[in-house]
């Protein structure tokens, strides 16, 4: 296929182009993709994909909507009814995206169906169609050339699965899509084969097979460019080449391994094949064998439409037990063959076959769109070959032997009812629910929570919590935005989105951030105790955890989730049952030294820091402190005076230096950044020299300037290279918006912008005794802001000149503090640190970086892609679903995923940790004590409770930071005859006040027991 060049709309793909990067997003905009039957399957794969930015794709279905389809296909509407499910489908769809072009048919798909049509496509996903069909269009596709991709996927009410076929010869470009890892050397021996140990026993983090190449080692220099395979010996070892040979010299220092991508070819078997010998991925390791008996069930549930030309009604015993006997028929024809047959399973997949779970939709839809996506770019490994899940586990089962409970009633909660039943369809309607974050995962929860019809009118609720606005980036993936709704608060506008979906639902959204300073007003203990569950959709820890701390003070279920690119996770937690999400936490991130930074930068992301900070210090900091510094100072005049006088003003030394420097033109804040270009990326080199010549050595001899330190090289400026250029006109440009000067497209030409150097007269380097920090230990110093005697006049004299100059008014006007914004490509922002990120690494000889991952490092960025999240959203509704009943810990499902590989890792929660208090007495982190008082109940009584009920001396009491009672500090024994009200001395109206205490141990080691939650009884 002839490849169109493409240009990506990184305002809109910044977020996904992360993730597939730019090969492939270009790849998949020159792809064209088609999806038969527009179910709850077909819809969320459609609309993953047409998120995802593919050129072309179709829509095939020959049905008609019916009113069930409303509880799983989001973007049918009640008056949609009666018509064809890809036409109504195709307006709403197209909306998502206007780089796709969708075009919709209404035919249908046998045996007898001319495929020719289907030549045009590079990739063909399967939905709602009989096996036959699956088989015949699966073997056309393989008969072209070059062949096209196949997929398949089915959810039969609590179980779904997909079929994957990339033909012979598929190539996987990238196999998980991560930044290849990079090492400094310590030593390489000679030997057969060499083996390679990392600096400072740092992790090497690669595997045995990968491919590394070096540069920079010093001795051993045949190695430096050359890529071999390696064997890990261990986790700061492994084995490459012979290195015994003449060519390679003995190793003397530095040196960098980094992991090189290769490409691999893959190849897959026919449908045909699979069908008889599956291979499997297993998703829950608790339950082994599920996957092969979905594969022998599904493959009955088609035999069984073959013989009985439907297929088994919706909990009808005898359908069932006729699909038992076809499955273990057909299990003498596999060549794997199932060891065990679970009739449980089979019987419940016959029971709720014609229903439909739409969390089921969701998980499914979101991992076929990204094995759609795989097909058409070779990014990432494909699944090899079948993906089986069920959620078996919310059908109560005492409900399952009242098959009335799941009758259909004709309305839009049909597919489901067959699936939970009324009961829990009731329950949902009735649910309580409270969701932090209306984002990407947000977006996807509500869609799921409105199929579900989850908190209708009258006692159920959704409350929902944004503080952000929708920004084009956020259209990628929060598909309940369109682009009219830019710079609108997210959850209001994701309220109204999702009553299109299911009108019933009655949502209440609120712009609040959920955080200690909303704690008292918005969110306090009885809003969270109106809520029956909590679902976190956020995107920081920081937020998560607190969340998290108000679910356990007042036993509140939570949900949490979230996602990296291709991966995500689930976490379940369960009040009295469950760890808290803060019972874990990830090791934090390594700090890099001050001096690093300052002076011996070893890789770009250092120079990308260092260039943050210079952006953060030039353009926000100092301007900052320059408009307080007059606020709180007033009259200049009076200024001077002070400092002649030796009185320090805070921030006065820095401040004279700012307006000694203000510039007032155009061609003067050019001036400036040019010299910011002499002293940042020469001046620096050639004094670190000076202090540091290139033969320095340390106190063991060895040399200074060595891996993973660099010697700089000083930079000479030079208009005509666009790195150095675009340093210039971008630091020039922030410094006019600091000091209030316009800018035209014309000053930024190169012409404009030589004229104004030319003429510059650049200082030389003249060397100075400025110390060099060196010691890794070493914290950044505090700046003094005060200064003291001769920094007090030199001060003094600086201002003076402004004033001398007659330019006052325009030296002491406010600057502008710029806010560093990432997503805004007008700013220059990113022009500025990208251009002295790879200044600076070009000053240390470090590879550059392009804009789009100096963009990523420097704005935090987070990889993020739809695929994933609709996943990940679809497993947590799923969990939502079976905290409906009190159910044991082992059928809660944590999950781990990550579609690049593809895995999906599902696991018990961790169970809660148990304190023993003493004998007889445990505790966890859910636990709360309460103590209910009286007006005059005083200290001594509340001491005596806990004496009394427990047995135990109370050696502390606190509230926050105040300490109420401990025994030792002076004057606190005066307290115990006093009234709690008066010792807590609570507000109008608060009935309650949570404390916290210890009780004495054994051998003096204090208790530390659960919350106190003392009532005031007033």
């Amino acid at each position: 296929m002839d490849q169109e060049e493409v240009e990506i709309d990184d305002s809109l793909y910044s977020r996904q182009r992360y993730v597939l990067g730019d090969s492939a997003m270009k790849q998949m905009a020159n792809s064209a993709i088609l999806i038969y039957s527009m179910g709850g399957l077909g819809i969320e794969i459609a609309k993953n994909i047409a998120l995802a930015g593919v050129k072309n794709l179709t829509i095939q279905d020959c049905k008609l909507a019916e009113i069930q389809d409303l509880g799983t296909q989001f973007f049918l509407r009640e008056e949609d009814v009666g018509k064809n499910r890809a036409e109504a489908s195709s307006s709403r769809l197209a909306e998502l995206n206007p780089y796709v072009s969708l075009s919709a048919l209404k035919t249908g798909l046998d045996c007898d169906s001319d495929l020719s049509y289907l030549a045009r496509y590079q990739c063909v996903i399967l939905t709602e169609a009989p096996l036959k069909v699956q088989i015949c269009v699966n073997n056309f596709c393989r008969q072209q050339t070059p062949q096209i991709k196949f997929i398949s996927a089915d959810v039969f009410g609590v179980c779904c699965g997909a079929f994957c076929d990339f033909g012979d010869n598929f190539e996987i470009i990238d196999l998980d899509g991560e930044e290849p890892k990079e090492i400094f050397i310590e030593k390489i021996s000679k030997g057969k084969p060499g083996v390679v140990s990392c600096f400072k026993n740092k992790m090497h983090g690669f595997d045995t097979g990968d491919h590394v190449t070096f540069r920079e080692i010093n001795g051993m220099t045949a190695l430096n460019g050359w890529t071999c395979q390696i064997k890990v010996l261990s986790p700061y070892t492994f084995e490459i080449c012979d290195t015994t040979g003449e060519e390679f010299a003995p190793y003397k220092h530095g040196g960098i391994a980094r992991q090189v991508k290769v490409s691999q070819n893959a190849s897959f078997k026919s449908l045909e094949q699979e069908i008889l010998n599956p291979s499997l991925l297993i998703p829950d390791l608790c339950r082994f064998e599920a996957p092969a008996n979905i594969h022998l069930g599904f493959l009955a549930l088609h035999r069984f439409n073959e013989k009985f030309k439907r297929f088994p009604k919706a909990w009808c015993v005898e359908d069932s037990s006729n699909l038992v006997s076809l499955a273990k028929g057909l299990n003498t024809e596999l060549t794997n063959k199932v060891t065990t047959i679970d009739e449980d399973l089979l019987n419940v997949l016959s029971y709720t076959n014609t229903g439909c779970l739409s969390p089921l939709c969701a998980a499914l839809g979101g991992f076929v769109a990204q094995e759609g996506i795989k097909a058409v770019t070779g990014k990432f490994t494909p699944l090899k070959q079948w993906l089986y899940l069920d959620c078996r586990d919310v059908i109560n089962k005492e409900e399952a032997a009242t098959p009335d409970m799941f009758t259909p009633r004709h309305d839009r909660y049909d597919a489901q009812r067959i699936c939970l039943g009324q009961r829990k369809c009731e329950e949902l309607a009735k649910l309580r629910l409270f969701m932090v974050g209306c984002g990407a995962i947000g977006c996807e929860m509500l869609k799921n929570y409105a199929l579900l019809g989850i908190g209708q009118k009258d006692r159920g609720c959704i409350t929902i919590t944004d503080n952000d606005l929708i920004e084009k980036s956020n259209l990628n993936r929060q598909f309940l935005f369109r682009p009219s709704d830019i710079q609108k608060p997210k959850s209001t506008t994701a309220a109204v989105a999702v009553l299109q979906i299911n009108p019933e639902l009655n949502i209440e959204a609120q712009q609040q951030k959920v955080c200690p300073q909303t704690e008292d007003r918005f969110y306090n203990d009885a809003f969270f105790e109106n809520q029956d569950v909590v679902v976190n959709a956020l995107d920081n820890i920081e937020a998560r955890r607190y969340v998290d701390s108000r679910c356990v003070t007042n036993q509140r279920a939570l949900l949490e989730s979230g996602t990296l690119g291709t991966k995500g996770h689930v976490q379940v937690i369960i009040p009295h049952l469950t760890e808290s999400y803060s019972s874990q936490s990830d090791p934090s991130d390594e700090s890099v030294p001050y001096c690093t930074l300052k002076s011996f930068p070893a890789n770009i992301e250092h120079c990308i820091q260092w260039a943050r900070d210079k952006f953060e210090s030039s353009f926000a900091v100092k301007p900052d402190l320059f408009n307080k510094f007059w606020k709180q100072n007033g009259q200049v005049t009076e200024v001077i005076q002070k400092l002649k006088n030796g009185q320090s003003l805070d921030g006065a030394v820095q401040v004279s230096k700012m307006a000694a420097n203000r510039r007032a033109t155009w061609c003067q804040c050019v001036q400036l950044a040019r010299l910011k270009f002499q002293k940042y990326f020469n001046h620096k080199a050639k004094h670190l020299l000076h202090v540091f010549p290139l033969d320095t050595k340390m106190q063991d001899g060895s040399l200074f300037w060595q891996s993973p330190k660099r010697p700089p090289i000083p930079q000479e400026f030079n208009i005509q290279n666009p790195v150095h250029f675009q340093f210039v006109v971008s630091t020039a440009r922030l410094y006019a918006g600091v000091f209030n000067i316009p800018v035209s497209s014309e000053d930024t030409s190169i012409t404009t912008i030589n004229s104004v150097i030319e003429s510059m007269d650049i200082p030389d380097y003249r060397p100075t005794n400025k110390r060099i920090l060196t010691d890794e230990s070493v914290s950044k110093p505090m700046d003094d802001t005060t200064g003291s005697g001769d920094d007090l006049l030199d001060a003094a004299n600086r201002l003076q000149a402004s004033l001398n100059e007659d330019k006052v008014t325009h030296v002491l006007s406010p600057m502008n503090p710029v806010e560093f914004e990432k997503d805004d490509d007008t700013n220059g922002h990113i022009d500025f640190i990208s251009t002295a990120a790879n200044l600076r690494g070009a000053m240390y000889n470090i590879e550059s970086i392009d804009r789009l991952q100096a963009k990523r490092i420097a704005g935090r960025i987070v990889p993020a892609i739809a695929t994933t999240t609709a996943t990940v959203s679809g497993l947590v509704t799923i969990e939502l679903i079976k905290l409906l009943d009190k159910l044991p810990l082992e059928v809660y499902k944590n999950a781990f995923l990550n579609l690049a590989l593809p895995v999906i890792v599902l696991s018990e929660p961790g169970p809660v940790e148990k304190t023993v208090i003493k004998e007889g007495l445990t505790t966890t982190m859910w636990d709360r004590w309460e103590v209910h008082g009286t007006a005059d109940f005083t200290l001594q009584q509340f001491l005596q409770y806990f004496k009394d009920k427990y047995g135990l001396e109370v050696t502390m009491v606190s509230h926050g930071v105040k300490m109420v009672y401990v025994p030792f500090m002076p004057g606190h024994k005066k307290r115990l005859p006093q009234q709690m009200v008066k010792l807590l001395k609570p507000s109008s109206g608060q009935l309650y006040m949570d404390l916290i205490i210890n009780l004495e141990g054994n051998e003096d080691d204090d208790i530390a027991c659960p919350p106190v939650r003392y009532y005031f009884g007033v």
